[in-house]
């Protein structure tokens, strides 16, 4: 009979120990992050965002699978899929969500009111009302914003090329962070001596005919960092190349997709840097306080096979630290 009831006492320990290693917080599947990403669309520049992001994380021990679980949402360009996307992920109880470019975090902000959202991708936070200021953006959410060096920019296309006088510009009049980069753009051009010639599109299937207004009127296409317009970049870069204008674009994504050359934001460099931010929050930080951040960086890229193909000489200035894209 003691031997049964030993028996019996070492079964339940053994029994009760399992238990208690099944509900260890490192393998609980309540202690695994739920993070939402989602985007309006796939382009280069919004999938860089997205990789680097992801890649900030796993490099710093969260990783999908493991100690985290991604949800990662495209709106395939359909702005009324957001609201759905936003719901979706309201109902799932999220830790953090990750919103990509302008449209994606209003609709996101809309919907989440209690969990923390990180931004990317936005122009302006404070004119598209996601937040209060952007030293001090208070609710819950921060991020960082993508506004483009537009005077810079200007001012190396003029440099560039000297007589030149009408740029073309290419975007979508829907697009509030576009808005921004034209008014800029405008601004600076006016001082330097040049002229913003627009071509407007609603959907990336206009872009193609758009930059084709453009020919004959311009001496450059410039194209910001527009959605609607990276979608299509390379019909942009084609009609360029075909006419022999030289297209510079507002960032990487652009060249890799055959404008000439950019001084600007690399989105996978902008993805890990709101990473960084996000594991901030992770470990405690509150979103309210984090300042809107800035791309601690440009990047210098020049196409090589459309280089060849206009056949110019690019100054010094931008060959000697641009990365060459082949």
């Amino acid at each position: 009979m003691v031997k049964r009831l030993l028996s019996f006492l070492i079964s339940l320990t053994i029994l009760c120990s399992l238990m208690a290693c099944s509900s260890n917080p490192s393998s609980s599947s309540d202690d695994v992050l739920k993070i939402g990403i989602a985007q309006i669309v796939e382009h280069p520049a919004l999938d860089s965002a997205k990789e680097g992001f992801i890649d900030e994380l796993r490099e710093n021990g969260y990783e999908d699978g493991k100690n985290i679980k991604l949800y990662i949402q495209n709106a395939q360009g359909e702005p009324a899929n957001l609201n759905t996307i936003a719901k979706q992920f309201d109902s799932k109880n999220l830790d953090m969500v990750f919103a990509i470019a302008t449209n994606t975090a209003q609709a996101m902000a809309n919907t989440i009111k209690d969990k923390p959202i990180l931004i990317t991708a936005v122009t302006d936070p404070v004119d598209c009302k996601l937040v209060k200021s952007m030293d001090n953006p208070g609710g819950n959410i921060t991020g960082t914003s993508d506004l483009t060096p537009v005077k810079e920019q200007m001012e190396i296309i003029h440099n560039t090329f000297p007589s030149a006088r009408k740029i073309g510009m290419l975007y979508n009049a829907g697009e509030a962070n576009s808005l921004i980069q034209v008014d800029l753009a405008k601004k600076s051009a006016k001082e330097l001596g040049l002229e913003i010639i627009e071509a407007t599109v609603t959907n990336s299937s206009e872009v193609n005919q758009a930059a084709q207004s453009l020919v004959g009127r311009v001496d450059i296409i410039y194209t910001p960092t527009d959605n609607t317009v990276a979608s299509s970049i390379n019909a942009v870069a084609k009609v360029a190349m075909d006419n022999k204008i030289p297209h510079i674009g507002a960032e990487k994504a652009h060249v890799e997709g055959g404008a000439l050359f950019t001084k600007g934001i690399d989105y996978y460099d902008l993805g890990r840097q709101t990473g960084k931010m996000a594991i901030d929050i992770l470990k405690g930080s509150k979103p309210g306080n984090m300042s809107i951040q800035m791309s601690d960086k440009l990047t210098i890229a020049v196409n090589q096979k459309t280089l060849r193909s206009l056949g110019i000489e690019l100054p010094d200035e931008i060959m000697n630290d641009a990365k060459i894209l082949r």
